[in-house]
């Protein structure tokens, strides 16, 4: 399948399906304190998306040599870089914990996630989960028509290395849609004037992934799903869908309570 472009029609689903899912986040964020397990986060996610009217896009989903992803959304904590399935550990002061949410309203889905620290964490942890979101937004400031994806995946490399970061290479954005996963893929490290080039009613995630430590990964016990850092280092992850306009970008998974961008980003 190549690469589809929105009508107003589409957009417009876009834009809600986005909202909802940025509000199941809003919803959560007070809850996420010492004690709370992520299996009570993937409840409470779902009562949610019941009253929204919404329903989970990864209960269930299952990609061929997957097994079925059995929670309302990802929580992945600490090391865990991606994909992390809800348990009974009960969450801990100084964890980060990255909340991976995606529904689908009317058939579109709305992808974005965000990291929250639990209770207060140590310096170097707060510092990963800052660089990591400034970095997400390095990569949206380049969304424009005729941009290319490697410019993207560039600016999101070269900030976070230059901050002594790792940028995980295994895992990207990707365009969507009616679909959960479509084209194109979305790098988060790369070349300048690379890849597909940039046109209006695109639609994307950039959702970077980066270790404290060295990028390298791999898969976490047999549920066929985790992934954590080889090294054991700390991750973190934020993810936001963007729209290519005509002139620039627009956020599509922005909410009341979606943080505000890095003071470099205009407008």
């Amino acid at each position: 399948m190549g690469i589809t472009i929105k009508d107003e029609a589409g957009i417009q689903g876009m834009r809600t399906a986005g909202r909802l899912a940025a509000e199941v986040l809003d919803y959560l964020t007070p809850q996420i304190k010492p004690g709370i397990t992520t299996r009570e986060i993937d409840q409470l996610a779902a009562e949610c998306m019941a009253k929204q009217g919404t329903t989970s896009a990864t209960l269930g989903y299952q990609p061929a040599g997957y097994p079925p992803y059995p929670a309302s959304l990802c929580t992945s904590v600490n090391n865990v870089v991606c994909h992390g399935i809800p348990n009974d550990k009960p969450l801990k002061k100084g964890d980060i914990v990255n909340v991976d949410v995606t529904v689908i309203k009317d058939g579109w889905y709305g992808d974005t996630s965000r990291m929250f620290v639990v209770g207060e964490a140590s310096i170097a942890a707060k510092r990963l989960v800052g660089i990591t979101y400034d970095a997400m937004w390095h990569g949206i400031v380049e969304v424009r028509p005729g941009v290319r994806l490697g410019d993207i995946g560039w600016a999101i490399q070269k900030f976070a290395e230059s901050n002594g970061f790792s940028v995980v290479r295994e895992f990207c954005g990707h365009g969507i849609g009616r679909n959960f996963h479509e084209e194109p893929q979305v790098l988060h490290y790369g070349k300048p004037g690379t890849l597909e080039e940039l046109r209006p009613g695109m639609v994307f995630t950039i959702e970077p992934m980066i270790n404290a430590g060295r990028r390298d990964v791999k898969e976490f016990g047999n549920d066929g799903w985790t992934i954590v850092t080889k090294d054991h280092s700390l991750s973190a992850q934020w993810e936001h869908t963007v729209l290519v306009t005509e002139t620039g970008y627009e956020v599509l998974t922005l909410s009341e309570g979606s943080p505000p961008p890095p003071a470099f980003v205009k407008g």
